[in-house]
């Protein structure tokens, strides 16, 4: 018979990997935005700018204020690791395309 709080566990890291796999998503869509942007520099502007490092300010937050849960795998703790340094990339890559 399983604990009851080994359901638990499970319910939370299943919707933590979820949440981690959006983030992900998040990011890919950012870098292929931001990979556009850079080929045609000349038209990027202001607005899409501002709005650019509000998202990326944005998913930076909510990746630096996970609070990893002490169950989660060695996979998991790698893979959020990972998207920290793809998040600092993505806004060095952006910094270097700006207006």
């Amino acid at each position: 018979m399983k604990q009851p709080q080994s359901d638990i566990h499970d319910s939370i890291a299943t919707r933590w990997r979820d949440y981690i796999q959006g983030l992900e998503q998040a990011l890919t869509q950012v870098d292929k935005d931001i990979e556009e942007a850079a080929k045609m520099a000349d038209q990027c502007n202001a607005e899409w700018c501002t709005a650019t490092e509000h998202v990326i300010d944005d998913l930076a937050s909510a990746l630096f204020s996970i609070h990893e849960p002490k169950f989660a795998s060695d996979e998991d703790t790698e893979k959020l690791k990972t998207l920290k340094r793809k998040v600092h990339d993505l806004y060095a890559r952006y910094k270097s395309i700006g207006p």
